[in-house]
């Protein structure tokens, strides 16, 4: 479980107002320690928000808007290089893709300092050029601890702010699929909401809200076990726990073993062999199997696909063996 993460309030004044055009220049003002750059980084992982305002950080809100900041804990930037092994799919001088294995987490964080995907990608890259000033891989997009699936990360800074433009111009294939806690009642579908922190749940994004970031995740039934379902899933934005949240709230029906923001008690219900399998599994059933992409230094034309990892492929199998006893 993450650690609390420290908060600062900024109650937006006349004079700020006044004084400043953009949201991120008052903050580093006031937060001196916080570069732009750092600034950016907390806004994108919601760890910036305000209560029944949606903020944007080239805009100052209303004079009186509380503004909150959580300041997870410094993460240290004499990063090591570590010897984990990774399933490599691509990778030239520019950029390196990936197959993650469930229970890898990407980036170093409180309390996950050490064993996560940039560790591993400065030992397989010892010539990384980096990216900004610092010699570390560039995390374009991510993927939740428990998901597996394909990722790419840029090796230099060009590279970098190519894949950063891709992805915020929606020019990237992302295909996710997923075994689900009961099926849709729409065959397809279009889901479309505001996704933000939940307002005391911290832990957890949030699609009841008034103000948040647009989300948009297109749907697809492909099995339907009636109890259960396997969907096939498109981004068009990529929020802080998107898919799970859309699925679980929208929907209803929650990736199986997504103990965040499952029914907790949806293990007791399951088959006999579907729960011994999926039991003493801490990952939720989803995984990242598509994605494609001009490169944007090379301009060559890149897709890649995988196949989820076993016990996704066991838990499926078996709902596919036993379809009519699950109706």
């Amino acid at each position: 479980m993450e650690p609390e993460l420290k908060v600062q309030e900024i109650v937006i004044s006349a004079d700020d107002k006044n004084q400043f055009k953009r949201l991120d220049l008052l903050i580093t003002h006031y937060l001196s320690d916080l570069s732009r750059s750092t600034v950016k980084r907390l806004f994108e992982e919601d760890h910036i928000y305000a209560d029944q305002t949606e903020l944007e950080l080239k805009k100052i809100p209303a004079a009186g808007t509380k503004i909150f900041i959580e300041l997870p804990e410094p993460i240290p930037t004499d990063l090591k290089p570590e010897n984990i092994p990774l399933e490599i799919l691509f990778e030239d001088d520019y950029l390196i893709i990936i197959n993650k294995p469930a229970g890898l987490v990407v980036h170093p964080a409180p309390g996950n300092y050490t064993g996560t995907l940039v560790n591993a990608i400065l030992y397989l890259c010892p010539d990384l050029k980096g990216v900004g000033a610092e010699k570390r891989p560039g995390i374009v997009h991510r993927l939740d601890k428990g998901t597996s699936g394909i990722m790419v990360i840029a090796k230099e800074q060009k590279t970098h702010e190519g894949l950063v433009e891709l992805f915020s111009n929606h020019d990237i294939e992302r295909k996710y699929e997923a075994i689900t806690l009961g099926a849709p009642k729409d065959l397809s579908g279009k889901i479309e909401t505001l996704i933000a922190r939940h307002p005391t749940q911290r832990l957890k994004m949030s699609s009841q809200v008034k103000t948040g970031k647009k989300a948009v995740t297109f749907f697809k039934v492909t099995e339907n076990f009636t109890k259960y379902a396997h969907l096939e899933l498109k981004l068009e934005t990529g929020r802080t726990h998107q898919i799970r949240v859309h699925l679980s709230q929208v929907l209803h029906t929650p990736i199986l073993c997504d103990d965040l923001y499952g029914n907790g008690s949806a293990i007791n219900q399951m088959p006999s062999k579907l729960k011994s399998l999926l039991e003493n599994y801490p990952h939720q059933l989803l995984h990242a199997k598509v994605l494609g992409f001009v490169h944007p230094i090379t301009k060559e034309k890149l897709y890649f696909e995988s196949s989820p990892p076993e016990i996704f492929q066991a838990a499926l199998n078996f709902l596919r063996e036993n379809k009519n006893e699950n109706r």
